[in-house]
């Protein structure tokens, strides 16, 4: 006898830009089809009806639109609608095109950083408060499972009193003045009018920032910060250092940099207990590396023994097969997908389900400005304005 297997249908989803020539637009698309959870079919990919029209034809995505707050009213009065967003633009718009569609109650994926301001994130974070819809912060390595594995090892006292946090992001490919020859993705990143006033340091640096803080869960008191522009007249930072004070004690220190020659993703934390410390680094995902105190170190691979059920509800493949960038974001969109499905059936969703949301979106905007101003400072010591 054959079972018939039901399944929910596939969320609706719209975007707002990511059209051609875009990168990170692509990134979401393929994210959001890895768990065939959504179905992309709706968009406003591009700042005229032109080019948005044809992205759409692309892309085989059936209504494109010119102009975002037309997408979010003729969508919220349709039938079958867009049940969710993902916002792929520029920073400086992304406070404007999430207001239009919480405002009418559609759900929120949003890629980083939340806005380009403090003020804007602010008030964002009232809309989506004063919202029934979901707000989800693509912060992707928070989606990588042994990311995930560190988390539950600290917070069930492996490492003991975390005493030291040690976390870096270098790139290189801002290494030159790759902005002035036309390059896209440089152009706005070393705009601060679309990318806000911080360069590197909101590019990359809150997503060391956010890192720290999912893996540790310790919350900043207070920062000193020294921002640079070593690539003459580029407006905005492209390194910065900066040490980090912990409630309770813990001691930090950040480096992100995008002119660290010969570094592709470099992204790497290490945490220090009192009983034991932990390496993550994102060029090599699939490893978690411990040090208990006075022991020999050791390795935890992804899918392999030792490892718990955190680091393994978000495991596709077995160990040995490489999982890392495209699956880390699209288990953030398949933790997405787990609150809105289970907010369609009037339910709360697993709490095994983690994802970073407006708070953590505020957090970063206030860790980008308190770099700003004690940078401008010399360097002094300041609190998050949150």
């Amino acid at each position: 006898m054959t079972r018939t297997v039901h399944r929910a249908p596939r969320i609706r989803l719209g975007m707002v830009g990511g059209g051609q020539g875009a990168f990170i637009g692509g990134v979401h698309r393929i994210a959001a089809r890895i768990d065939d959870q959504y179905e992309l079919v709706a968009g406003c990919f591009s700042s005229t009806p032109e080019k948005s029209a044809a992205s759409a034809a692309e892309l085989g995505v059936g209504r494109a639109y010119g102009d975002f707050a037309q997408m979010a009213m003729r969508e919220a009065r349709r039938k079958d609608g867009i049940e969710a967003v993902a916002i792929v633009t520029p920073n400086h718009l992304h406070a404007p095109v999430a207001r239009a569609f919480l405002k009418r109650g559609i759900h929120v994926i949003c890629d980083k950083p939340l806005t380009a301001t403090l003020p804007e994130a602010r008030k964002l974070a009232n809309a989506a408060a004063d919202s029934d819809a979901l707000f989800v912060l693509t912060h992707n390595y928070t989606g990588y499972p042994m990311v995930r594995q560190a988390r539950a090892m600290i917070a069930s006292g492996e490492l003991g009193e975390i005493r030291l946090v040690q976390v870096e992001y270098a790139q290189d490919w801002l290494a030159e003045p790759i902005e002035q020859a036309g390059n896209k993705q440089a152009g706005w990143r070393t705009d601060p009018a679309q990318s806000g006033a911080g360069g590197a340091i909101g590019d990359i640096g809150t997503h060391a920032f956010n890192l720290a803080g999912f893996v540790t869960g310790l919350e900043l008191e207070a920062l000193a910060a020294d921002l640079q522009s070593f690539v003459p007249g580029r407006p905005v930072d492209d390194n910065g250092h900066v040490l980090l004070r912990y409630r309770g004690g813990a001691r930090g220190m950040l480096w992100c940099s995008q002119v660290a020659s010969g570094c592709e993703n470099a992204l790497r934390l290490r945490v220090y207990g009192s009983r034991a410390g932990l390496e993550w680094a994102q060029e090599e995902p699939n490893a978690l590396w411990v040090t208990p105190l006075g022991r020999p170190r050791y390795r935890l691979s992804r899918g392999g023994a030792g490892t718990g059920a955190e680091a393994a509800r978000l495991t596709r493949i077995p160990a040995g097969h490489p999982e890392g960038y495209l699956e880390g974001f699209a288990n953030i969109y398949a933790e997405a997908a787990r609150a809105i499905l289970a907010r369609r059936d009037g339910a709360a969703p697993d709490p095994a389900v983690v994802f970073p949301g407006i708070r953590e979106g505020l957090e970063g905007v206030a860790f980008v400005d308190a770099c700003l101003r004690s940078s401008k400072r010399n360097g002094a010591w300041v609190a998050l304005a949150l």
